[in-house]
């Protein structure tokens, strides 16, 4: 049985990401064999929000090098979460604002 925490493994701090916010969207990376409905219950079980809908977008990995070693940065995938207008913001991002 996947619990919330395994679901939800770290918010996505960027600059696009924290361009969401103000319209009441917050990126998570999560687990790669994770579904919208789960994504949705975990968020609302961990934050207490209810959410509106999740996009969810699969990142592939990228090579790259550092000087003469070469290799691939690892895939995962991305979840947005839009919340409802009515339901209160996520207090983790508060500060981030």
């Amino acid at each position: 049985m996947k619990t919330a925490y395994d679901i939800i493994l770290a918010p996505v701090v960027t600059e696009a990401s924290m361009d969401g916010l103000e319209s009441k969207k917050y990126t998570f990376k999560v687990k790669k064999d994770a579904t919208k409905p789960e994504i949705a219950s975990a968020v609302e079980e961990i934050f207490k929000v209810k959410v509106a809908s999740v996009n969810t977008i699969n990142m592939k990995k990228k090579p790259k090098r550092l000087g003469v070693h070469s290799g691939y940065t690892s895939e995962w995938k991305k979840a947005v979460v839009t919340l409802t207008a009515d339901s209160k913001t996520i207090e983790f991002f508060d500060g981030m604002i």
